[in-house]
């Protein structure tokens, strides 16, 4: 499986302003620091900030900063809040073409085995 860019610089978000936590830090800097797109970050930044993960600041000393200490912050809660877990038609609600399909039920196996491995982990355990 592999995560979206979305969820990828979600991710280094978090790990940045974990590793940063003493004074705010700007969308800019992050995106100098990790050579991605200010744009895109903005979008990232917002969705962290609703979800609760991060908190703005604006004004002259503004910025971002964590809104929750390190070990509070799921892995695996934030990839199921940041990426669509669809797999397969299927989840959608569209009629599978195959009778008797199994197919289902492995990438469901799947899916939970990945997903539980970011399960185990906060953003602590990767700082």
């Amino acid at each position: 499986m592999k995560i979206t860019q979305f969820t990828d610089f979600s991710l280094r978000m978090l790990l940045y302003l974990a590793a940063n936590r003493d004074r705010p830090v700007t969308v800019r800097e992050v995106a100098g620091f990790y050579d991605i797109s200010s744009e895109h970050l903005k979008k990232i930044v917002r969705r962290l900030s609703e979800l609760g993960h991060i908190r703005t600041m604006r004004g002259k000393n503004g910025g971002l900063r964590l809104a929750r200490e390190p070990a509070e912050i799921n892995l695996g809660q934030l990839v199921r809040q940041a990426e669509n877990l669809s797999l397969l038609p299927c989840y959608e609600g569209l009629p599978c073409q195959v009778v008797n399909c199994k197919l289902r039920g492995v990438v469901d196996e799947g899916l939970a085995a990945f997903l539980a491995a970011f399960d185990r982990k906060t953003l602590a355990d990767i700082i």
